[in-house]
């Protein structure tokens, strides 16, 4: 008896752990987007969602760097994204504005910069991101 409620302690401390564990990762920050079809640069604030990371349209810039409105602010850019281990990130879904359609994302951090690709059957897209806050 005392076996099991040992193990259901430990179980609950690294339930309660694992989003800290989450927070504490290196994607997690703010990140400058390239400029897409419009020439709109956006702000990401990549954010732990429970034990996955998800990231949320913060602002966005025209190309003179003055900030615009747009609809999308505040919107969800990707949600349910897991760390693979290595610098690598990836499962749950991205969604593309410009196209409204969700891809599953691949994304790959390697110091301040942050690969962020994804397929929708032939059309594909890729951009690198760099950090601008942690």
């Amino acid at each position: 008896m005392r076996k099991l409620i040992r193990l259901a302690i430990v179980a609950a401390a690294l339930a309660l752990l694992t989003p800290a564990f989450a927070a504490a990762d290196p994607i997690v920050g703010v990140w400058k987007t390239e400029p897409d079809r419009k020439n709109l640069i956006s702000h990401i604030k990549i954010s732990a969602c429970g034990d996955k990371f998800c990231g949320q349209i913060q602002s966005a810039y025209d190309e003179s760097g003055k900030e615009v409105q747009t609809p999308n602010i505040g919107k969800k850019l990707f949600w349910d994204v897991a760390s693979e281990g290595g610098g690598k990130y990836g499962g749950g879904d991205f969604w593309i504005p410009m196209v409204n359609v969700d891809v599953a994302p691949q994304i790959t951090l390697n110091g301040d910069t942050l690969s962020v690709s994804g397929c929708d059957h032939a059309i594909c897209g890729h951009q690198t991101w760099t950090r601008l806050s942690k």
